[in-house]
């Protein structure tokens, strides 16, 4: 059913939010101010959400997306082609500050700022994760669905990712495929069979790794070496298998910088990078305090773990240990902090972990999130403990979607 939508403000996760018979109406490849035809594809008791399939009073903001996949019913991997960049940006700020203040009570009037490396918002990706139809085509899922789109090239993806040309090869039997390029020129790809099934990988470049996923974070080499290098800044940092990385190239220089910033890390200082992953973070923390400070990571992933260790294996006042954070801190008996790093994933920290760190005591707290909904939330229940939200940058890591990036500072009440 279609039904003709005047189109309101954005809304969290690519939407626009508009009425229609007094009920709330969440519309997609649509912008504020627009009048549009949409169809309803969900109904629920709340509300409805439909895509925007015809445009019949655009927004200045409109452009052509410059993908051919994108569009009503077609790949869910883009929420934003058809805003200019400047106005993809204006959106994910007032998404950033609808979530802070509906959620956790704060006003924010901050920008969100460009990440360097992808001046016109595509070939950023660096990491592409592609579903696998059953006669072995890659693809995209379409949005809120299992359905695939088949692609031959994804204009988001790096240059490097699709010299690999996985889009054009046959994967009979594999259920995903990641591609992986590195900020040094590792290739890689990342193979998940189907149950009880045995892929066969088609024949790729002789300098493309290859690896298979027998989950549980554990993956097997097929060809090539088992991990790919990194670098930001004059260290390299190994990453074994598919294990987490920033997928936009100039992210994890960005936020380092960030992090470091707001921490303000001094010599002698005592620090926690919890969620660490492979130490980006942690690196620069210990840099900073020094051989007479001390800085501790916790991560769940024992492979990521281990990359840490060895990435960092030149700064002996660094140390790492595997296990959840929710029950880590006590473990290793750790009662206090001068400063703490916290960059958890889309979940964010939860009520447990944000009571449990307050008891440190430290005097900044410096949250990287991905997720501008949860961070608001865990921001609130920081303000029960007396931490305030000293500061806030949002970054668009992620060019053509919804998602961005957030570096929060808290300081405590007393400060």
């Amino acid at each position: 059913m279609a039904i003709e939508l005047t189109v309101g403000p954005v809304a969290h996760g690519g939407w626009c939010v508009a009425r229609h018979d007094g009920r709330v109406v969440f519309v997609r490849h649509a912008l504020p101010g627009e009048r549009v035809m949409a169809e309803i594809t969900e109904e629920t008791s709340r509300f409805l959400r439909a895509d925007a399939v015809e445009i019949l009073e655009s927004s200045a903001d409109r452009v052509s997306p410059p993908c051919p996949f994108a569009g009503p019913g077609r790949c869910g991997g883009c929420d934003w082609q058809h805003a200019s960049l400047d106005a993809q940006r204006r959106l994910k700020a007032d998404v950033v500050a609808e979530q802070l203040k509906r959620l956790g009570g704060i006003d924010w009037k901050g920008v969100v700022e460009e990440v360097p490396g992808a001046p016109d918002g595509l070939g950023w990706r660096t990491r592409v994760q592609f579903a696998v139809d059953r006669e072995g085509g890659l693809g995209l899922r379409r949005h809120r669905s299992h359905d695939i789109e088949p692609v031959d090239a994804c204009l988001i993806a790096h240059p490097e990712v699709e010299n690999v040309g996985a889009e054009v090869m046959n994967w009979r039997n594999a259920s995903s495929v990641e591609v992986i390029a590195s900020s040094t020129g590792d290739q890689a790809v990342v193979v998940a069979p189907r149950p009880r099934r045995t892929v066969a990988v088609p024949d790729l470049d002789t300098s493309v790794a290859v690896f298979v996923d027998e989950g549980k974070g554990r993956s097997r080499v097929v060809h090539g070496r088992n991990h790919l290098v990194e670098r930001v800044g004059e260290r390299d940092f190994q990453v074994t298998g598919s294990g987490f990385w920033q997928v936009h190239p100039g992210a994890a220089a960005t936020l380092l910088d960030a992090v470091l910033k707001f921490a303000a890390p001094r010599p002698g200082e005592w620090a926690l990078d919890l969620y660490c992953g492979v130490g980006l973070f942690a690196a620069g923390l210990a840099e900073a305090v020094g051989p007479e400070g001390a800085v501790f990571g916790v991560e769940s992933e024992s492979v990521a773990v281990r990359d840490a260790e060895r990435n960092l294996r030149d700064l002996p006042q660094a140390r790492f240990a595997r296990g959840r954070v929710e029950n880590a801190l006590d473990r290793f008996g750790i009662e206090r902090a001068d400063l703490v790093v916290v960059d958890p994933p889309r979940a964010g920290l939860g009520r447990d972990v944000v009571d449990r760190v307050t008891t440190l005591e430290a005097t900044r707290i410096v949250y990287v999130s991905c997720d501008p909904a949860t961070l608001a939330r865990d921001l609130a229940w920081f303000a029960e403990s007396g931490y305030r939200l000293a500061d806030l940058r949002a970054f668009d890591a992620f060019p053509m979607t919804h998602h961005v990036e957030c570096v929060a500072l808290l300081v405590s009440g007393s400060i």
